[in-house]
């Protein structure tokens, strides 16, 4: 079986929530995306155009600094990526942690959580920004999966 990392970003808890059902799930390992700079509520005011998360969105050249780097990417197969959804795609900080690693090879499975829409060209998006990759599409992992469905999902992405 291939070693799976279930890596994240979650600016709210909600991300995270799903991150640890899947990782149980999957039998993987986890390994949160920190910002550099924690995001607060205002930051996440998506209705306030000068909001940090608005302002990092509009600009597809932003790459908001990531905490430490110790994801170890190399010992990993599969890498399962998840975040919220903002603006209909994965968060810039995304691409700052795609763009931190060596991913020749692997395999990344997306998965997000959102509150309205679902991953679209997402995966199309981070190809860009990690060209050595295999980046799915996965899904959203909105709400209570079960476990059993989560690990038929996970095994079925893996191979």
């Amino acid at each position: 079986m291939s070693k799976r990392l279930v890596t994240y970003f979650s600016a709210s808890g909600v991300t995270a929530r799903a991150t640890e059902t899947l990782a149980e799930a999957a039998e993987a390992d986890i390994y949160e995306i920190k910002p550099e700079v924690p995001y607060s509520a205002a930051d996440l005011n998506w209705m306030d155009k000068r909001s940090r998360s608005s302002v990092e969105m509009n600009n597809p050249e932003s790459r908001p600094a990531i905490a430490g780097r110790t994801a170890h990417i190399e010992e990993y197969d599969v890498i399962f990526l998840g975040f919220p959804i903002w603006w209909y795609t994965a968060p810039t900080i995304i691409k700052t942690f795609l763009e931190s690693y060596d991913f020749t090879g692997k395999r990344i499975i997306l998965f997000a959580t959102s509150g309205g829409s679902g991953l679209g060209d997402t995966a199309e998006t981070l190809k860009k920004v990690c060209p050595g990759a295999d980046i799915k599409n996965g899904k959203l992992l909105n709400g209570r999966q079960g476990k059993e469905s989560l690990k038929k999902w996970a095994d079925s992405m893996s191979v």
